[in-house]
């Protein structure tokens, strides 16, 4: 039985590609090297800030050294520019309201800073959210299931009562690592060969789909 629904944040619940993209090329650009049209962020997204950095970068100037000067950087302009052309998705805030109308525990799994993460669902979508877990000291990030595991925990739910959507493979690994239903979602930045190579059970393309999945599975 399904009680709880998991989401990713960035690329499923809020559109943050533009903002990722402005901060990375101004950071980039200031040390010289050349930008990156904002589509291309779809790949480079997804791992975490060094790794976005890293693809970022020219091949060889991807030093570990080199994405840390970048990331001092990004972090400062990002910490205050992070919302600035961030949006929720089309459909999304009304299928976690419905699904909390229902009476489904609804939640946050995400690489994100915890206070940027905070803020960020609060103003696209109120305090819907039964927990909102990004990124804390000592916690792996994703696709590591502890973070998962623990947001599973404070929520008082098991693994198999709950489903993880996300729009890219760290997802669905991460909700394959930590037993949920992995179900990966095509709006985002990623394509379904990647989710389905991780394990995504469902692939979704409108996010009134989930409702129907979780259906199937309570049945």
């Amino acid at each position: 039985m399904i009680k709880a629904v998991l989401f990713d944040l960035d690329g499923t619940l809020a559109d943050s590609l533009i903002d990722l993209a402005d901060g990375v090329n101004r950071a980039i650009a200031s040390k010289g090297y050349p930008t990156h049209p904002v589509d291309a962020f779809k790949y480079f997204a997804g791992d975490g800030i060094p790794k976005m950095i890293e693809r970022a970068l020219p091949p060889e100037h991807r030093t570990a050294d080199e994405v840390n000067e970048i990331k001092d950087i990004f972090l400062p302009y990002y910490a205050v520019h992070y919302a600035d052309n961030t949006y929720a998705y089309a459909g999304m805030p009304e299928l976690v309201n419905k699904l909390k109308n229902q009476g489904f525990i609804v939640a946050v799994v995400t690489n994100k800073e915890q206070h940027m993460a905070n803020e960020v669902v609060t103003s696209l979508y109120g305090n819907v959210f039964d927990l909102v877990f990004g990124k804390r000291d000592g916690i792996p990030a994703k696709p590591d299931p502890t973070a998962a595991l623990m947001a599973m925990k404070e929520l008082g739910v098991k693994p198999q009562e709950c489903v993880f959507i996300g729009d890219s493979g760290m997802d669905v690994a991460t909700a394959v690592n930590s037993g949920a239903v992995p179900v990966g979602e095509l709006w985002g930045f990623r394509k379904e060969d990647e989710l389905l190579a991780n394990g995504a059970r469902y692939i979704i393309s409108k996010p009134q789909e989930l409702l129907d999945i979780i259906e199937e599975l309570n049945k």
